[in-house]
């Protein structure tokens, strides 16, 4: 029986167009709660998975255009897999040499593997192992509002040993979870979590997360809510300063939502925002912030680097990381979340050079 089997035919449930659109859970519970029913799953089980990669060699649908500003598109995925768990492409982690990947999935699962290239482009991705997220006491979790895992950031050390954040909606949380030989472990603890998530809806909760690379916060953790406003209409956002959750804002523009952000060396912050609208389809942009813009109390608008429509190789944007290749070059890595809607959406692996 397929491990996400339960959270598919919930994510699956009603039209396949009814899948683009989120759909709303139960109230929220401070820490996750396995079912009794639920078999353990030994620490760091996982099995083999093949992926299939077809490649894109531009970015725009009308045009061989590969510069966009700042950035240049290097080259991207169509990813596939003869497997019912893949799918649901939430949170992205790179390690610094851009190859080693994890990737968290929002059905309570996970993928590592190796992304390769051919020449900057990548062209693949090998080794690949999908595994299932488990609560502190080893069990899986079996219920929707538990699994539901959108953000992911390595905190320190690598894949081969380390410790990764995984941010859930829904059920509102951020854990700290170990992870060696490329296998995620039960989590250690929990971050504490702001006093605004009793204000999040269910399913627009923690969906942005990183840690700052550099600046004056280096090492600080960032989380924003997909689409927490204030009265004011400003997004909300946190940064954990000496383990407290630290509230400042960014600035709406055009009703995007946010999915994910990632630090840039010096301690700038990168956030990924999305749009669907039935009568205009998905957009993407990507907004670039100052290290002195990610201070508590404060409200930034940041730079756009890229706005992208449906004339361009986008789908539902949700995942983001950066590395440095060999040159030194800053490369950006965007995933997408197909709602495991195969016949209507994309799992896409984008890459960009940023100037």
């Amino acid at each position: 029986m397929s491990r996400f089997s339960l959270s598919r035919r919930q994510l699956l449930a009603g039209s396949a167009l009814a899948a683009l659109t989120p759909t709303v859970a139960a109230a929220q519970t401070p820490t996750p709660q396995p079912a009794k029913a639920s078999a353990a799953l030994p620490v760091g089980s996982a099995r083999t998975l093949d992926i299939t990669a077809r490649r894109l060699e531009t970015f725009s649908r009308l045009s061989t255009e590969k510069t966009f500003g700042r950035l240049t598109f290097r080259g991207g995925l169509v990813l596939t897999a003869n497997d019912s768990d893949f799918g649901g492409l939430s949170g992205l982690v790179v390690e610094p040499d851009g190859k080693g990947l994890f990737a968290a999935i929002d059905a309570g699962g996970w993928i590592t593997g190796d992304l390769t290239y051919a020449g900057t482009a990548p062209s693949a991705i090998a080794n690949a192992r999908i595994g299932t997220i488990v609560a502190q006491s080893g069990r899986n979790l079996t219920r929707k509002r538990d699994q539901d895992a959108e953000a992911a950031a390595l905190i320190e050390g690598n894949l081969s040993r380390g410790t990764i954040l995984i941010a859930f909606e829904r059920n509102h949380r951020i854990g700290r979870f170990p992870i060696v030989n490329r296998a995620l472990q039960p989590p250690t603890s929990y971050l504490k979590v702001p006093a605004e998530t009793r204000q999040m809806s269910s399913n627009k909760g923690f969906e942005a997360l990183c840690v700052l690379a550099g600046g004056p916060n280096k090492g600080a953790v960032v989380a924003f809510s997909e689409r927490l406003l204030t009265a004011e209409g400003h997004h909300t956002g946190w940064i954990w300063l000496a383990n407290e959750p630290r509230k400042f804002h960014v600035t709406d523009i055009g009703e995007f939502e946010l999915t994910d952000c990632a630090s840039l060396p010096d301690g700038s912050l990168l956030l990924l925002e999305r749009r669907f609208r039935w009568t205009e389809g998905v957009k993407m942009r990507l907004r670039l912030f100052k290290p002195t813009d990610i201070v508590p109390g404060q409200t930034a608008a940041g730079e756009i680097l890229i706005q992208a429509d449906m004339s361009s190789e986008i789908d539902n944007m949700e995942g983001l990381a950066v590395h440095r290749d060999a040159r030194g070059a800053t490369i950006l890595t965007l995933v997408s979340d197909d709602n495991f809607n195969s016949f209507l959406q994309r799992t896409l692996l984008l890459q960009f050079t940023l100037a």
